[in-house]
């Protein structure tokens, strides 16, 4: 049964959420502030947090932050604000998802069976590569990265990024240490950008070899990897 952290300080939302979630057979566990809701997370993992923008003692962003230095927890943020601005920044620091009020129980419960879908598939992911499929390889000339029989054309980061993972298999790269090594300006962009990337560079495998992408391995709360045992 997964666990849901809410934080949300409005009750009669609250209230609502709890219940749309418990009828989906999640254990809700409700905090009304982001102190709170750190507490909660520290005293007991959950496998997704709702976090509400607007708290009484910090925002929901400043929240996110918190929890994602301590986990790869996926998180859903729920906002009063629509404007771009606010959805783009609330993903870039680590969200999974974003919801504006008014919203519907309905539609909240079948975005956390989304966001746990994913991140039930990136955990198997962390099991075993695809078999059958040929481990990546570096062409230092070209400057690409060759999947199986096709050499993918790819970014200049997305291709720094590759050849430090196909490099070191099996090892897990923070993204810190993902900047530093793909960027030569690392403090210039965050951490998310990372994802990003990777996200980019994930889709590029698949288009090449449909389950290639799988070598790319998040590691929640660590950072990623490669690994072609399997392959």
């Amino acid at each position: 049964m997964p666990r849901i952290l809410l934080v949300e300080d409005e009750p009669a939302i609250a209230d609502t959420l709890v219940y749309a979630l418990e009828s989906e057979c999640h254990q809700v566990s409700h905090a009304l502030t982001g102190a709170a809701g750190l507490e909660l997370q520290r005293r007991l993992p959950h496998d997704l947090a709702i976090l509400d923008v607007g708290l009484p003692d910090m925002t929901g962003f400043d929240l996110c932050r918190r929890l994602r230095e301590e986990s790869g927890i996926p998180i859903l943020f729920l906002t009063a604000r629509d404007g771009e601005l606010d959805r783009v920044l609330g993903l870039e620091i680590g969200g999974d998802d974003y919801v504006t009020k008014p919203f519907s129980p309905r539609e909240v419960a079948a975005r956390v069976r989304a966001i746990l879908r994913r991140s039930t598939a990136e955990v198997k992911g962390t099991q075993a590569a695809p078999r059958g499929i040929s481990p990546l390889s570096v062409d230092e000339v070209a400057k690409r990265i060759v999947c199986g029989a096709t050499r993918m054309d790819l970014t200049a980061h997305e291709f720094r990024l590759a050849v430090v993972l196909v490099k070191h298999p099996e090892r897990v790269f923070s993204r810190d240490q993902l900047l530093d090594h793909a960027w030569d300006d690392p403090g210039a962009v965050t951490d998310r950008t990372v994802d990003a990337h990777i996200k980019s560079l994930r889709a590029k495998l698949r288009s090449a070899t449909p389950g290639a992408e799988e070598m790319i391995q998040t590691r929640r709360g660590l950072g990623y990897s490669y690994s072609p045992a399997g392959c």
